[in-house]
């Protein structure tokens, strides 16, 4: 069984626009990644007062800003499961 994008059978190759956002968010994501952990992992190492060390937040914001983006996850997660379960109870209910 193929597990693709709904609507496309196994042989389809993804479209252009399809690997430019891909592309685009494997990029994003190795940006972020490299920031993070030169800011989390080499930044402690380095003086206080090199020039660089403008180009970052303050660390509190190294546990803060992951744990924010953790719980906005869960709770959309949490939102989507009630909708669709809520959805799916509406459904099998039968008029009496």
């Amino acid at each position: 069984m193929w597990l693709g994008a709904p609507g496309r059978s196994a042989g389809e190759m993804a479209t252009g626009t399809d690997q430019v956002v891909g592309l685009s968010l494997v990029a994003l994501s190795l940006v972020i990644f490299t920031y993070y952990t030169t800011w989390v992992i080499l930044l402690p190492f380095i003086d206080s007062q090199h020039v660089i060390h403008k180009y970052f937040l303050p660390r509190a914001y190294a546990v803060a800003i992951p744990l924010a983006a953790g719980l906005l996850l869960l709770l959309c997660v949490g939102v989507f499961i009630t909708y669709v379960m809520l959805k799916n109870q509406k459904v099998t209910k039968k008029p009496q």
